[in-house]
């Protein structure tokens, strides 16, 4: 099995063709031809993640978060990024990120956020010209909550101590909107859609003053993401058995709580 085979089941369910203008997912570093030993999966390519991709054997490493951004105008050791690069060379690791292209698929990481939620008649948030993908998932819940419950709810679905939110609605609550990663930009789409909550991650301040009868809801840009890494693995597996994918034990949030 080589690189370039793990990557075309990977494309075959989002192309990189779909990816957002300003993202870089794709092929990062390595070598497409390079025979895949075991593949490792991650959010984000750190350095304790290469490191135990080297301690394990795994020479492809599969991120939903690009290492790189923008062009790099050097590779030393000023940067963590600059580090990870020149390790995964050295080392023979190939490095492939999946990410907005996953968040605009029906089934990606807002679609998981929405089977925890149990949503029914689903539509896309913000659809793309194209039909059958955009960013966001709108729908309803099975029956209708108050907002104590609903938040309790989401807690328990998503693992969650604590959750961030705008003034809690009074009505019952029926219709959800949510988008996985960093979602402020999709808040008026999801006020138009006629949803009560609208739930995402890295909502700032200003974001929470909400017209009535709707409420943003932050429950974590690392929390609202973190379930893609099982689908990616169920990815691959459907489309090569008994091939050697593993999670990483180092995907750890780097925002702390205190």
């Amino acid at each position: 099995m080589k690189v370039k085979d793990v990557i075309w089941a990977l494309q075959e369910f989002a192309p990189e063709k779909i990816q957002e203008s300003w993202d870089n997912s794709g092929f990062m570093v390595g070598d497409r031809e390079a025979v895949v030993n075991k593949v490792l999966l991650a959010l984000d390519c750190t350095e304790e993640i290469v490191a135990e991709a080297i301690d394990m054997g795994a020479n492809l490493i599969i991120t939903h978060h690009p290492l790189i951004f923008k062009g790099l105008k050097s590779v030393g050791n000023d940067t963590y990024v600059e580090r990870v690069v020149k390790t995964l060379i050295k080392q023979d690791i190939s490095l492939y990120s999946i990410h907005t292209n996953v968040d605009k698929v029906p089934d990606g990481v807002s679609g998981l956020m929405a089977d925890k939620l149990s949503l029914r008649n689903r539509e896309i948030l913000n659809a793309d010209k194209d039909p059958g993908q955009g960013l966001g998932i709108v729908g309803d819940l099975e029956n209708p909550m108050d907002v104590v419950a609903f938040i309790g709810m989401v807690k328990d679905k998503f693992g969650l101590k604590w959750i961030r939110s705008s003034d809690p609605v009074k009505e019952m609550i029926s219709r959800i909107a949510l988008c996985g990663g960093s979602g402020s930009s999709l808040i008026g789409a999801a006020w138009a859609s006629g949803a009560q909550v609208y739930i995402s991650g890295d909502i700032s301040y200003h974001n929470f003053f909400c017209e009535p009868g709707f409420m943003v809801m932050d429950i974590g840009h690392y929390e609202s993401e973190i379930g893609v890494l099982d689908l990616i693995k169920e990815i691959i597996l459907k489309k090569i058995p008994n091939f050697a994918v593993c999670k990483s034990n180092k995907n750890n949030n780097p925002i702390h709580y205190h």
